[in-house]
């Protein structure tokens, strides 16, 4: 504390060094108000009465840009769904969506409060409710916001209007969202297959009625005809394309609590036991332990599923007419029958008894609070879940600034609190006093109007996306980084602000452990950036954790160009993780490798190991955090990727950079995924890697496995070989290939290389169905014999087979070609191969078999002639070269040919995120074709490139100096050589992914340069 102070004090001694402090104009300082004065506080200046009135202007948060379902794609919706969520007939196709019913109708709802608010005050409040779209800003280098922008401004007594704007947001349905549930057609679909179950329909009302939602059955999502086959990484179209959708629409608690009762219905469906335990809401993620642990272990153990409800429940405050919400200490358990439900009670109760609470409390400004619960809590939940605590906000727009911090460990809870202040950090707050015209000499200035001053305010907030207030001359200003600057040079180009005299003031967040870094050896940076720009910086501590960096200035372009100076000069960083036995030869002897890293990029690295992150011993053997940061002034941010790249070249490939794949897998097959526990657990060590499933209330298919980046491969395949699947194909059936199915031929022959080929089992379904003809005799009718005697040998021939392919998600790749090997062999005996339902087509085929048929060769296949023409490539300019015969429309292609493709997208895209390694794999890769082609010796190599790093992504252009165009597929391009420009061009490296932070963000500093501010993990 003492450190802390007198580094203040020589702050602010420099600002007297320079000699802004006494700088003489109107605005001297000694007229203006104390710089450490509140954001509300009181300028000396006397002030007209009409300035006593506080007006506060404030966008309420309608999801307007969230479209309502396809109408063709409705099966079925609760009542008064479809008017709320469609347009009407006859509506034009290009209607903007904000013009829903739904959107138009909360709109009106809240112009209806506001004007019951204001009747109700007798004078005291005045609230108007203005609805535009922005415009964009010009010469500001920010997105523009989109959509319909409804804004809000009260007028009136200081406590009223803060009252008024909470009670405003609570009791308005904003944050509206979409909640999507897959269910399996065959459990809700009647038997005889002629329609949905009454029963489920009737229950999806109910449960709409009881929530508040509305809830749409959807058909199963339209399939891409680019991709109609078995995809290595997320599995069958037939499986995941085939499930019904139900979409629920609601505000943000509405919905989860609907999905849940959505999610325990398909548990009943399936015959499975429902009981409920009370628990304590602020112990649910404490419970559930570090990337929910704990509850996995014990839903493993017990065969169950548990359901906890949403971690910040009444925050909004809001709750439609005639609904019910769920409690918010209520824990749905389903599973196999009680037995196994109470087990998982016990072990749940066990598990709470053991367990020890640390709590700490935060302060934070109120207006960041509601920042964070509107813009933020996405990513506090995931903090709250990545370390295994619990935080408890206001709620909103209440104007408290504590927070509290509940967490097992202290090590936990610090590193929670530390991220929070991170995200608070992200949001700034300015404050713009602007002289009296009376004191200021200039009394034939007008001041505005109440009218226009609403006016004012409301066109600033919705363009901006700021907090707008104006109280005695006095702008505040509280948003986002981005929407406080948009807010501030919108204030510039209004007229009597330009006019008059003004003081502004920015205030930044940021960690107390940067303070030396922003401001440079004897505070030289900040003495630069005061010399250079004519503003004033002063550092304001603000609690334990964070302080206020305070840019004052008397013009607004010094204060702007102050601003981005000392943005310039707040840290960007970047973490990652390197095992800890590298540390060594990274840093080498004496530090001498560290250190000309960090001179030639002007990059500072700090290194942890496992007692500076709390000990060994406490999970970090399983969850690899961050142990390297990176930092550097946010000018120099495009180095901090040289840095990384140049410090994980001297990592080992097996122990190279943590990356993150997804595979799609059936979440109800989750369960006995998990249940096999032991079997994940091997293969986690196994590869090094680490397999996070969703949470159980999330109903989501996606299965997260991360770790080193050439490790990755080889346990996704590991882990999808535990996942089955399955492919019917059904086929007349005549009595020749009957007899073959029951020969002593067909095991040896058909089934046995199958699976020893392709590891596919084929099984011959028993249940074969016979097609009920009505053979009527007409004969006496129409006079015709023999009619009888045909239809009675056409009947021979409709006889049905159906065979069962059985096989591993990674061996889906082959299953095109067993398929066709089923068929090749069955031909022989009377199979006619164009009536088999159930058949993968092929994809088309690579760009190399349009230049074969160019070389006359009689052992492959006789070219066409060519004919006398200028042209090398073609015998005739007019024809058209996908006509002609190749050497692949005579033979079957082999499955590894068209993987080669698919394998260099992959390589390519390796870095780009999840799901990148097999998203986008070949639909008849089999698992032989990708061991040969990813062997660990060439580790994802590119075979075209011999740098050994990756091709370019952009510039997709084919020039005429490049590859010919006898290469080129016209219809899709598939390999990636194809597409790069002519002449020697030298690979560029890709930037390599980087974990997520709370760094401010800034327009000046390279977006992603993610850690949390504070001291490495």
């Amino acid at each position: 504390m003492q450190k802390f102070s007198n580094f203040t004090g020589q702050a602010r001694h420099g600002l007297e060094k320079t000699g802004l402090m006494s700088r003489q104009n109107p605005m001297d300082m000694s007229t203006a108000p104390p710089l450490k004065r509140p954001m509300n506080g009181q300028p000396s200046s006397p002030m007209a009465a009409s300035d006593s009135i506080v007006n506060l202007s404030f966008n309420v948060p309608f999801a307007s840009n969230l479209p309502g379902p396809e109408a063709d794609e409705i099966l079925h919706a609760s009542p008064k769904a479809v008017e709320k969520w469609t347009f009407p007939e006859g509506t034009e196709e290009d209607t903007p969506i904000h013009k829903l019913p739904v959107h138009h109708g909360n709109v009106e709802q809240l112009r209806r409060l506001c004007r019951v608010l204001t009747e109700g005050s007798q004078g005291r409040v005045e609230a108007t409710v203005t609805s535009s779209e922005p415009k964009p800003i010009p010469t500001l280098q920010r997105r523009p916001r989109k959509g319909l922008v409804t804004n809000v401004c009260v007028s009136g007594d200081s406590d009223v209007v803060h009252k008024m704007r909470a009670k405003i947001l609570n009791e308005t349905p904003i944050m509206l969202k979409l909640a999507l549930v897959d269910i399996d057609t065959n459990l809700v679909i009647r038997q005889d297959l002629s329609g949905i179950r009454q029963e489920v329909l009737e229950h999806l009302d109910a449960v709409a009625s009881y929530t508040g939602t509305d809830i749409f059955l959807l058909n199963p999502k339209p399939q891409d005809p680019e991709n109609t086959a078995a995809s290595y990484g997320n599995g069958s179209d037939v499986h995941f394309d085939q499930r019904l959708r139900i979409a629920i629409y609601g505000d943000s608690e509405s919905s989860e609590h609907s999905k849940t009762r959505i999610l325990i219905m398909i548990d009943q469906i399936l015959q499975r036991h429902v009981d409920i335990m009370k628990l304590e809401l602020s112990l649910h993620t404490i419970t559930c332990g570090r990337t929910r642990k704990n509850i996995r272990l014990i839903e493993a153990a017990s065969n169950t599923a548990i359901y906890f409800p949403p971690p910040f429940p009444r925050i909004y405050g809001y709750t439609p007419p005639g609904a019910r919400r769920r409690g918010e200490d209520e824990v749905y358990i389903t599973g196999e029958n009680k037995q196994s439900v109470e087990v998982a009670k016990k072990k749940l109760h066990d598990l709470v008894m053991n367990t020890k609470c640390y709590v700490k409390d935060v302060m934070v400004s109120a207006h960041k609070i509601d920042s964070i619960l509107l813009d933020r809590l996405d990513k506090v939940r995931k903090v709250m879940e990545t370390n295994g605590s619990y935080v408890l906000f206001p709620q909103l727009g209440s104007q408290r600034g504590l927070i509290r911090v509940q967490g097992t460990e202290i090590l936990h809870v610090e590193r929670t609190v530390r991220e929070i202040m991170a995200l608070a950090g992200q949001f700034y707050s300015a404050t713009w006093w602007l002289a009296d015209p009376a004191s200021a000499g200039a009394s034939s200035m007008r001041a505005p109007s109440p009218s226009d001053i609403r006016t004012m305010l409301s066109d600033i907030c919705t363009n901006s996306g700021a907090e707008i207030g104006f109280e005695k001359l006095t702008f505040a200003i509280n948003g986002s980084d981005d929407a406080v600057k948009a807010a501030m040079m919108v204030i510039h180009q209004i007229p009597f602000v330009k006019r008059a005299q003004y003081q502004i003031r920015v205030k930044i967040e940021l960690a107390n452990e940067h303070k030396e870094f922003v401001s440079g050896k004897k505070n030289g940076k900040i003495n630069k950036i005061m010399g250079q720009s004519n503003v004033q910086i002063i550092f304001d501590g603000f609690n334990e954790y964070n302080f206020y960096i305070d840019v004052c200035g008397a013009q607004y372009d010094a204060t702007k160009n102050g601003l981005e100076l000392v943005e310039q000069e707040m840290p960007a960083s970047i973490s990652f993780h390197v095992p800890d036995q590298y540390h060594k030869r990274i840093i080498g002897i004496g530090g001498q490798h560290i250190q000309r890293i960090m001179k030639r990029y002007s990059v500072f690295v700090k290194f942890s190991n496992a007692m500076d992150r709390g000990g060994i011993g406490k999970e970090d053997d399983d969850i690899k955090i961050d142990n390297v940061i990176c930092r550097t002034p946010a000018r120099n941010a495009q180095a901090l990727d040289l840095v990384k790249q140049e410090i994980m070249d001297m990592v080992e490939k097996v122990d190279a950079e943590f990356v993150s794949e997804t595979v799609v897998i059936n979440r109800l097959y989750h369960r006995q995924l998990i249940a096999r526990i032991n079997e994940i657990e091997d293969l986690e060590k196994k590869w090094n890697c680490k397999i996070d499933f969703p949470a159980t209330e999330m109903a989501s298919d996606v299965v997260t496995i991360s770790g080193p980046e050439y490790q990755v491969p080889q346990a996704v395949d590991q882990f999808l070989g535990m996942v089955p699947e399955s492919h019917e194909i059904v086929l007349p059936a005549p009595s020749q290939l009957r007899e073959f199915f029951r020969s002593a031929e067909f095991e040896p022959e058909i089934c046995q290389k199958l699976k020893s080929q392709y590891e596919v089992n084929l099984q011959v379904r028993n249940d074969a169905k016979i097609e009920d003809l009505k053979i009527e005799d007409k004969g006496a009718e129409t006079g015709e014999t023999g009619d009888k005697d045909k239809e009675k040998e056409k009947a021979d021939d409709t006889i049905e087979e159906r065979l069962l392919l059985q096989y591993t998600r990674n061996n889906a790749g082959g299953l095109k070609d067993a398929i066709d090997f089923l068929v090749s062999h069955l031909i022989p005996h009377g199979l006619d191969a164009s009536t088999v339902k159930g058949a993968i087509p092929r994809p088309k085929s690579d760009s190399f078999e349009d230049s074969l048929p160019f070389f006359d060769s009689k052992l492959l296949h006789n070219a066409p002639t060519p004919l006398g023409t200028d042209s090398p490539t073609r015998s005739t300019f007019g024809d058209d070269v996908s006509d002609r015969g190749s050497l692949f429309g005579k033979i079957r292609k082999p499955g590894s040919i068209s993987s080669i493709s698919s394998f260099l997208d992959r390589r390519k895209n390796q870095s780009n995120g999840s799901g990148s390694f097999f998203k986008q794999a070949s639909s008849n890769a089999s698992r032989a074709s990708l061991v040969s082609m990813e062997s660990r010796d060439s580790g994802y190599r590119n075979p075209w490139n011999d740098s050994g790093v990756n091709l370019p992504e952009g510039d997709e252009t084919v020039g005429n100096g490049g590859w010919p165009l006898r290469f080129e597929n016209k219809s899709e391009q598939k390999l990636p050589f194809a597409s790069i420009m002519s002449g020697d061009m030298t690979p560029r490296h890709d930037p390599r992914a980087s974990h997520d932070s709370g760094r401010p963000s800034t327009s000046h500093s390279t977006n992603g340069y993610p850690v949390p501010i504070g001291p490495p993990r």
